[in-house]
C-alpha cells in the first residue's frame, strides 16, 4: 500500500510509544551473528484490524531458518495466549539458546 500511495481508512493502533517511566535498556542483538537454529527465537504480536475492532495474531520464528515455529489468533490479548503460543513452539522444536520479544510480549 505505501508503494502505491495509498492508506487504510481506519486509524492504526497507537502501540510503540513507551510510558516516560519506562526505562529504555540497549537493544543487545543488534549485530549477532544468527549461526544454526534454534539459537535465537523471536515473538512479537500484531493487531489485525477488522469491520469491528481487532483481532491479535502471535507468532514464534527462528531467526536462522525463518521458520514459523507456532501462531495463534485471538479476540483479546490475555497473556495465556502468549504463554500458550510459546508452549506450543517449544513442544515442536528443542528451546532456543536467546528469546527475544520486542517488550511487547
Amino acid at each position: 500500500m505505501k508503494r502505491m500511495g495509498i492508506e487504510a481508512l481506519y486509524r492504526r493502533a497507537n502501540t510503540s510509544k513507551p510510558a516516560p517511566s519506562h526505562k529504555i535498556y540497549p537493544y543487545l542483538l543488534r549485530n549477532l551473528a544468527v549461526a544454526r537454529s534454534n539459537q535465537v527465537w523471536a515473538m512479537d504480536i500484531t493487531y489485525i484490524p477488522l469491520a469491528r475492532g481487532f483481532v491479535y495474531l502471535t507468532a514464534v520464528v527462528d531467526w536462522f531458518s525463518r521458520r514459523l515455529l507456532a501462531w495463534r489468533v485471538s479476540i483479546g490479548l490475555a497473556s495465556g495466549f502468549c504463554v500458550k503460543t510459546l508452549q506450543e513452539a517449544l513442544d515442536r522444536s528443542d528451546p532456543p539458546d536467546i528469546f527475544n520479544t520486542d517488550k511487547g510480549v
